[in-house]
């Protein structure tokens, strides 16, 4: 039997409510967007309260966009503090996007107000941040604060990518948010790239490049 929303909200507390129990307010950390063909990747770190407990927060792939717009201001006003960072398609290009998504870690803990002293993060290791950092290997399904995360992360990257639909409407990005598709990669082959495309991801596709 499916198990209740209480029920599943206490599974992916069981870290939370360890630390919560100490006193230790942990922030946890997320990224959308490391495998598009265009645009940035973004980063969240966000610290909630133990009271209330956001009902439906969990990786935000698992939830419809309908249902991550909701949350995101729901987030946004519980969370006890949050941040966000990006890297742009350039600093991917230069850095490869494992170190860009780092760099957009860490921009995310700077832009906190008061910073967590311990965070969780979705599997990447190796922060350039003042914190100890415990990485969980799927924490986006594991943990609520990465899932946090990853809806202030996915919303915030989504509606960047609108954003740039109106810019380079030829692409689509507003339905495929800058990931792979076939009509996104027969725009790339028509058209050739945009400024918010990365080179190093769509050499598969063409040879142009801006």
């Amino acid at each position: 039997m499916k198990p209740s929303e209480a029920e599943r909200l206490y599974s992916i507390t069981q870290i939370e409510r360890g630390l919560w129990a100490q006193g230790i307010y942990a922030g946890g950390m997320d990224e959308v967007g490391r495998g598009p063909l265009s645009g940035p990747v973004v980063t969240a770190c966000v610290v909630m309260p133990e009271e209330p407990l956001l009902e439906y927060v969990k990786d935000s792939k698992k939830l419809s966009e309908s249902r991550r717009e909701k949350l995101f201001p729901l987030l946004c006003e519980t969370a006890l503090c949050f941040g966000v960072g990006e890297a742009s398609p350039r600093e991917i290009d230069e850095l490869n996007i494992l170190n860009a998504t780092r760099l957009a870690f860490k921009r995310a803990y700077a832009a906190m107000a008061q910073p967590p002293a311990l965070v969780l993060v979705d599997a990447v290791t190796g922060l350039d941040i003042p914190a100890e950092q415990r990485a969980i290997v799927h924490g986006d399904a594991l943990s609520y604060l990465i899932a946090a995360a990853s809806i202030i992360a996915k919303v915030t990257r989504d509606r960047y990518m609108a954003e740039m639909d109106a810019l380079y409407p030829q692409y689509g990005f507003a339905q495929n948010k800058g990931y792979g598709t076939a009509a996104h990669i027969a725009a790339l082959r028509e058209f050739g790239p945009c400024p918010i495309h990365r080179n190093s991801f769509i050499g598969h596709f063409t040879e142009k490049r801006v």
